[in-house]
Parts: structure tokens; sequence; C-alpha cells
């Protein structure tokens, strides 16, 4: 496959390092087959699905009143991460592959994470706080609940979306398909997914509204150079370091330095004839971990001119 291919089709590999979506789709899919093995042997056991509620998810999922919000806050995070329902993981865990794939190749994985969080959250708080404002809904606060990824998956939708509104998908297929296409499909099935719920699902709509605006927002600012995420991930970056030698700790800030646009134009252009295998592999890396937006114009030439190469 030629090089430019490699570009322009995302690719998810479990073996892949730095591909922060298969790490969500990892966790997202071990709690819930975890969660899913437990209700088997509450069954199995004649404990009762009321009692595995009550016992488990009752610490996992949001609820939509503040006053048991504020005696588990963590919710706020852990009902992003928890599915109960085959069907709710599973379109879940396809969206964000697509959109979380889409996120990764043209804005880096350092975007995935922070936006996931933030997006899943605002999304939580923007649900609760309909639940109260918003009459029709008031009445059902005592008893509902939020669970699942939906609001991340509309941040990072509605993020990449933003960036990259035309960004074609199937080139082949008559031209391709623009990414703004998809994401309205995405938009129309969750609120359609949300209306035709046999349950009180319509309830969560302002919440996906949220995470649409936090998406928008961490994306827009991004384009403009603002970085909302960063602290985030240099927080994560100390964390998972920790215990790891002072020699093997590298600032994730430095790849970017050493290729800065301004760096690359001080330096004279060069012409390679047969582009060296490492050169190639140093630029894939580069678009992976920060985006297409980050190559300088000597690595996007060099780039076409691999792909003219087989």
């Amino acid at each position: 496959m030629h090089a430019l291919e490699k570009e322009k089709l995302p690719r998810l590999s479990l073996g892949e390092g730095r591909n922060m979506v298969t790490h969500l789709m990892v966790v997202n899919l071990t709690i819930f087959v975890f969660l899913f093995f437990t209700l088997v042997i509450y069954q199995m056991e004649q404990v009762g699905e009321p009692r595995f509620h009550q016992d488990i998810m009752t610490w996992l999922r949001l609820p939509a009143d503040p006053s048991k919000l504020l005696t588990r806050p963590w919710t706020l995070v852990t009902s992003l991460f928890t599915h109960i329902s085959f069907w709710q993981i599973f379109s879940n865990m396809v969206w964000l592959w697509c959109f979380g794939t889409f996120m990764q190749h043209l804005a880096g994985y350092q975007r995935i994470l922070p936006l996931y969080l933030f997006g899943g959250i605002c999304s939580n708080l923007v649900y609760v706080a309909a639940m109260q404002l918003i009459p029709s809904f008031h009445a059902l606060a005592a008893n509902e609940y939020a669970l699942g990824a939906a609001g991340s998956i509309m941040a990072i939708a509605v993020g990449v979306t933003t960036i990259a509104p035309r960004y074609r998908i199937f080139p082949l297929l008559a031209g391709g398909i623009s990414l703004w296409i998809i994401t309205l499909v995405f938009v129309i099935l969750s609120v359609g997914a949300l209306m035709a719920s046999s349950s009180y699902g319509y309830t969560y709509i302002p919440g996906l509204a949220g995470g649409a605006l936090t998406g928008w927002f961490f994306m827009y600012q991004w384009k403009k150079g603002t970085d909302l995420g960063a602290g985030f991930n240099r927080l994560t970056f100390k964390l998972t370091h920790v215990f790891h030698p002072a020699s093997q700790r590298i600032n994730p800030d430095d790849f970017k330095k050493k290729n800065s646009p301004a760096d690359a134009e001080q330096q004279p252009y060069r012409r390679i004839g047969k582009v060296p295998e490492q050169k190639l592999n140093e630029i894939l890396d580069k678009i992976n971990e920060y985006g297409l937006a980050s190559l300088t114009a000597e690595e996007r030439d060099t780039l076409l001119r691999a792909s003219k190469t087989k």
C-alpha cells in the first residue's frame, strides 16, 4: 500500500501504539463484559436483576437527582464507561471507532481522551440541569439516570467535524462522502433512538446537545491554537511515568518542538529521490500523534513523493 493511501485510510489496530481509540474501546468493552457476567451470576444465584442494579449499577450510573449526585460525584465519570445493553455498547463502540479514528488521524491521539472526558462530563451536567429546569422532566428526576458514552462520542463527532467538515470518506465512491454528512446521520440516529426508547430516553437529548457544544468549543479553540486538553495530557503523562527512570521520561512537547514549522523554515530544502523508510515512518508517527495539520511543507512533499513509489 502506498504511503498516501496509509495517510488517507484511518487504521485501527489493537497492536498499534498510541491508539487512544483502541484503549477507550477496550476499557468500555471490559467493563461491559464484567457487568454482564456479574448480572448472570446474580440471576443464577436467584438474587434477581433488581438487586444487581441496587448493589452495583447504582454506584456507576449518573443519577438525575442533584441530591443523589452530590453523594456519588464519581458517577459523572464512571457513567461514561458503563453500558448494560448489548445494542448500546455495540452502537456506541462503532461510532467511537468511526469518529475517534478520524479525530486521531486529523488532530492526533492526544485530543481523544481529554475530549472524551470533558465532553462526557459536560453532557452529564447539562442532563442533570435539564432534568431540574424543564418542568416535564423534573417530575421524573427522582428515578431517572443516565449511562453510556453517547455524550462523549457526540463531542468527538462534532469536534472532528468542526476542524474538517469536508473531509472525504470513501473517496473512490463518487468522490467520497463529506464528514459533515456522516455526522448529521449520526445525530439523527442518536436523537431518533432516544425518542423511540420505551423508557424516558428522550430526557437525555439535552445531554447530547451539551456534548455537541463542548466538542465544538474544544476543537474550535484547538483550531485557533489553544489546546484546552494540554494540562490534562501533561498531568496524565506525569502520572503514567511516575515510576519510570528519568532517562526514559520523554516530554511529549519535545517532538513538536523539533518539528515545528519555524525550525523547518530555517533548514535548507532537500529533495530526496527515494524516500528512506525511517523518514516515512517518522512522518506517519507525527500524523498519528499531532494530525495532518502538524506536517511541514517539506514533509507533505516527502509523503506525496513516497506515495508515487511502490
